[in-house]
């Protein structure tokens, strides 16, 4: 039963989409567990580069089935307007490619205006939502009346349902927020369109994938956002509303406890986050433009769903083994080598200090992190442009030995670096 898993092992955006769509040449099906149109995921294919928020990355290869999980909340106009970029690029996207499970919760707009509504009273102390309804969604699932794809399937009900769940959010809109109502007449009409467009992707994925894996077929799970964004073992309250850890593969897939051959994490040579929050290692000035790079590449620093400029800093191996550990990784994928070429020296956050005492790991996991100061070890960089390697024999020596001592601060292989955006600019590792 080949399960393997593949999440962030930071704040989300380490580059996950381009692994999973190297690792989905050799799947049968990839499945996404959690989170919604918050995340995006940027492919360059040839001269293309497409940007995924909810279909998984694993669609680009023409044998690969893509999967929505029960964990995952869809926003359905963010994914007919995927589908049909897909099928412009050429992309084949059928009911048998693309399989959506019917306990998948709905967004609507009146989630959308409940979000946005909340982040602004919350004034200075705004979390740096994206405003897309994540998280009101994921609210009315757990509060037991929210809505879900298998409400899709009821035409003659799905307006009255649509309409009932606008009027609960403009009673709170008004009460709390003094925020105008929407009108629920619309709304209800064109959730009746999008459920006769997406009708026939609606089936029990928790059925199709037990199958799969029963028969020995490979299955990808694809983790949304990043280690350090769980509800539970992120920087709450600065997180999102999953479970974005290997622990929310089985609940967001409905699968049982099933042996899992590989669990992957991927890291940036460096961290980022979008959003509020503590960020010990976080750099400004010309360090952070350099790292940041400018806005003009889809590679480039800036949030995939939301365009804004990240918060950059150096890489925190405190927090890369905290994930290594609440995940269960036995893999380490880092992404973004090339970006640090050209600086004359690297910093790597080794442990963290307070009141005179030094933490290697955090006595209360990431919690906190604003009142630690991190201490450093300071590494050689190099000069050469590496976008070119395609091997290990290829790098810098002191790259070499950066990533060496990443593998040793994390306590896990690496077997993957990306050089370059290009789907071939990878050198696979194999752990040596």
């Amino acid at each position: 039963m080949p399960l393997n898993i593949l999440v962030g092992a930071q704040w989300g955006d380490e580059g996950k989409g381009r692994i999973v769509d190297r690792l989905a040449a050799q799947a049968d099906i990839v499945a996404r567990y959690n989170g919604g149109d918050n995340v995006g995921h940027s492919l360059r294919a040839g001269s293309q580069t497409l940007k995924l928020h909810l279909v998984p990355a694993g669609i680009l290869h023409p044998h690969t089935v893509a999967v929505l999980g029960n964990g995952v909340v869809i926003n359905p106009a963010t994914l007919i307007d995927e589908i049909e970029a897909l099928r412009t690029a050429g992309v084949e996207v059928t009911p048998q490619r693309l399989q959506i499970s019917y306990a998948a919760h709905l967004i609507t707009p009146a989630h959308r205006a409940l979000d946005q509504a909340q982040e602004r009273a919350l004034g200075k102390a705004q979390l740096g939502t994206t405003g897309r309804g994540i998280g009101p969604a994921y609210t009315d699932k757990a509060a037991r009346r929210g809505l879900r794809m298998q409400d899709m399937l009821e035409a003659e009900t799905l307006p009255d349902k649509i309409a009932a769940q606008v009027e609960t959010a403009n009673r709170i809109l008004a009460a709390l927020f003094d925020a105008p109502p929407l009108d629920p007449a619309p709304i209800a009409r064109q959730y009746v369109e999008y459920a006769h467009r997406l009708t026939p992707f609606i089936t029990d994925v928790s059925a199709l994938l037990r199958t799969a894996l029963s028969a020995g077929r490979r299955v990808l799970a694809e983790g949304a956002q990043g280690t350090l964004l769980d509800l539970d073992q992120g920087t709450y309250p600065y997180v999102t509303s999953s479970t974005t850890t290997t622990a929310g593969v089985l609940v967001g897939l409905g699968l049982g406890v099933t042996p899992v051959e590989r669990s992957i994490g991927v890291s940036k040579t460096f961290q980022t986050r979008i959003g509020a929050g503590p960020f010990p290692t976080e750099v400004g000035g010309e360090l952070a433009a350099r790292l940041r790079r400018t806005a003009e590449n889809p590679w480039d620093e800036y949030g995939t769903a939301t365009g804004w400029p990240r918060r950059v800093g150096w890489l925190d191996s405190v927090l890369l083994r905290y994930a290594v550990q609440v995940n269960g990784l036995n893999e380490l994928i880092l992404t973004k080598l090339d970006v640090l070429s050209g600086l004359p020296e690297l910093r790597i956050c080794v442990a963290y200090r307070k009141g005179g005492e030094t933490f290697t790991d955090l006595p209360l996991g990431p919690v906190g992190l604003d009142r630690y100061e991190p201490v450093y070890e300071e590494l050689p960089g190099w000069q050469e442009d590496i976008r070119s390697a395609c091997c290990w024999e290829d790098l810098p020596e002191t790259a070499r030995q950066y990533i060496l001592r990443i593998e040793e601060l994390s306590g896990i292989p690496v077997t993957m670096v990306t050089v370059g955006p290009e789907r071939d600019q990878v050198i696979e590792l194999g752990g040596e």
